[in-house]
């Protein structure tokens, strides 16, 4: 009895998704292949824009004949989160900003832009090399999620075909 129920069920939300114009990224002419190897992103001008520049092209690829051009500015600051008794600050949290637009190059027009924004901490409690290790990697790891967001908002864009 429950069987059949989950089986209307199921079929109602595909019909939902159906009517809603649901298209999968990667299914044909969807976002994620009309933005594959065909974004060329700006030259990076530091490390966390290396970063960030490194994990895009790992994303969506490294054209050959670029469709767009993605421009990106990099906005990054440190806060102290964690006092000791002594007035060190032994935890912090490094938040990245990061504006872009997506332009395509035969037009001219921008496709798609937007800012994002998240944050990674990392712990200031260990020896000078353990808390410079610590600040790099959260520094990359901020960059991939900053990275992951821009992907999916550039594939939520819908660009036309």
């Amino acid at each position: 009895m429950l069987l059949p129920k989950r089986g209307v069920l199921l079929a109602l939300h595909l019909l939902v998704l159906a009517a809603c114009g649901f298209q999968p990224v990667y299914g044909p002419n969807g976002a994620g292949t009309a933005l594959q190897n065909s974004v060329q992103v700006d030259a990076p001008d530091d490390a966390f824009s290396y970063t960030l520049v490194r994990e895009i092209e790992t994303r969506l690829g490294r054209p050959n004949t670029p469709d767009y051009a993605l421009a990106l500015t990099v906005a990054t600051r440190e806060e102290g989160l964690a006092i000791d008794a002594e007035g060190n600050t032994t935890r912090f949290n490094l938040i990245g900003t990061v504006d872009f637009a997506l332009r395509n190059l035969d037009t001219g027009q921008i496709e798609s832009s937007g800012n994002v924004e998240n944050f990674s901490g990392y712990s200031a409690t260990g020896s000078t090399v353990a808390t410079l290790a610590a600040e790099r990697d959260a520094q990359i790891r901020l960059m991939t999620m900053l990275a992951d967001q821009i992907v999916t908002r550039l594939y939520a864009a819908n660009l036309d075909q």
